[in-house]
């Protein structure tokens, strides 16, 4: 193969985050926010560890995301078990919006994946995690370590 496929996954991740972004910018968020929103939906609340973890993404700039989402009151941060653990909450806020922010991301999504049949989504969707598992030489989960799921 030319090893285009990382080129093409790119490509095609920009293209997707910039159409989120416009749909998120009605909300004042953008795409990083709106990982640890969704996130926080579908796990419930979460160290500031494992939401970094699971994003693959460094510490110090969830936390300035963080502060930033909880100064525009999307997520409460508390305290944890341990002076350093904060546990972070949706806001009341957010748990309003975000139906409505999904339903118009879900749209996005169905109009970028319209020529995929539901079968195609279903195997790109296996065929990313297998890169991801082979990438980190061993198993990712699709759900955080220790996450509240209820």
């Amino acid at each position: 193969m030319n090893n285009l496929v990382f080129h093409e996954l790119h490509q095609k991740s920009r293209l997707s985050i910039k159409e989120v972004n416009e749909v998120l910018k009605a909300y004042g968020l953008y795409s990083s926010q709106y990982s640890i929103l969704f996130c926080l939906k579908r796990f419930g609340s979460m160290t500031q560890t494992e939401i970094w973890q699971y994003l693959n993404v460094e510490a110090p700039t969830v936390t300035r995301t963080l502060t930033r989402l909880e100064k525009s009151g999307w997520i409460v941060r508390k305290a944890g078990s341990d002076k350093r653990e904060r546990i972070v909450y949706l806001s009341p806020q957010a748990k309003k919006k975000l139906p409505e922010i999904q339903q118009e991301i879900e749209r996005l999504e169905e109009n970028l994946l319209i020529a995929l049949s539901d079968s195609e989504q279903d195997q790109l969707i296996s065929l990313l995690k297998k890169i991801c598992k082979s990438t980190e030489k061993g198993e990712m989960n699709d759900e955080p370590a220790g996450a509240n799921l209820d």
